[in-house]
C-alpha cells in the first residue's frame, strides 16, 4: 500500500522545483497521488477494509487542499501539475 523509498525519490526528483525541494505542493501532491492510487488498488480487492478507506478519504482531502492552495497562489503551476498527473480538475 505504501510507496517504496526509490519510487518516492523518483517523484521528488521529477516534481521538485529546486535541488533540495521535498516539501513544495507539487511534490506533496505527487506523493499523495501515488499513495492514493496504490490504496485504491488495495480497496478493489479488499472491499470491506473500512479503516483503509477512511485513510484514503483523508489523503484525497489533503490532496484537494494542497491543490486549492496551489491554485490560489500560482495558477500556471497548478495547471501544469494537474496536466502532468492526469487529474481531472
Amino acid at each position: 500500500m505504501s510507496i517504496t523509498q526509490e519510487r518516492k525519490a523518483e517523484l521528488i526528483k521529477e516534481y521538485s522545483t529546486g535541488e533540495y525541494d521535498t516539501g513544495s505542493p507539487e511534490v506533496q501532491v505527487a506523493i499523495l497521488s501515488e499513495r492514493i492510487g496504490n490504496l485504491t488498488e488495495h480497496l478493489k480487492e479488499h472491499k470491506k477494509d473500512f479503516h483503509s478507506r477512511r485513510g484514503l478519504l483523508m489523503m484525497v482531502g489533503q490532496r484537494r487542499r494542497l491543490l486549492d492552495y496551489l491554485k490560489r497562489k500560482d495558477q500556471s503551476r497548478y495547471e501544469k501539475l494537474i496536466a502532468s498527473l492526469g487529474l481531472r480538475r
